[in-house]
């Protein structure tokens, strides 16, 4: 089931969203090493920039699956995008949060922390529906014979 969003045949969205999914996971990473190191400030640093980034990158990737999600016409796939665009919607606005309570100020323990963690299993979550569209029903797959 070709998508809509596509270059050459490969579909855009699956290939933004590596991106913020990296910097989102090395975000928490980098909370995680700031927690038992020497000079947890600079972790902290990190973490924040990659955080800004990875949002910034799911904002992005989210235009084609928009597009991707808008052409799809079997309502039981329909009904999975709709479920994984609404748990990536939830998970971005953690992550907008948790950035305005970072540059307020709060750090990267406590509740901004806790935000990292909860929006990353979320986005496990996101990517085994994503990861459901594409291996068992076929989204964003080109099976046209080529010649």
């Amino acid at each position: 089931m070709r998508t809509p969003a596509s270059v050459a045949g490969h579909p855009l969205h699956a290939m933004l969203i590596v991106f913020p999914v990296g910097l989102l996971i090395f975000s928490l990473i980098c909370d995680l090493c700031s927690l038992g190191s020497a000079n947890p400030a600079t972790w902290a640093t990190v973490a924040l920039y990659t955080m800004v980034g990875g949002f910034i990158g799911a904002l992005v990737a989210a235009m084609p699956g928009l597009i991707d999600l808008l052409s799809l016409t079997d309502p039981s796939v329909k009904k999975i995008a709709i479920t994984h665009m609404s748990i990536n919607l939830v998970a971005v606005a953690l992550f907008a949060v948790n950035i305005w309570l970072r540059v307020g100020g709060a750090g990267n323990t406590g509740t901004p922390l806790i935000l990292s963690a909860i929006a990353i299993a979320i986005l496990a979550v996101s990517g085994w529906l994503g990861g459901e569209m594409v291996h068992r029903h076929g989204v964003g797959v080109d099976t046209t014979p080529r010649v």
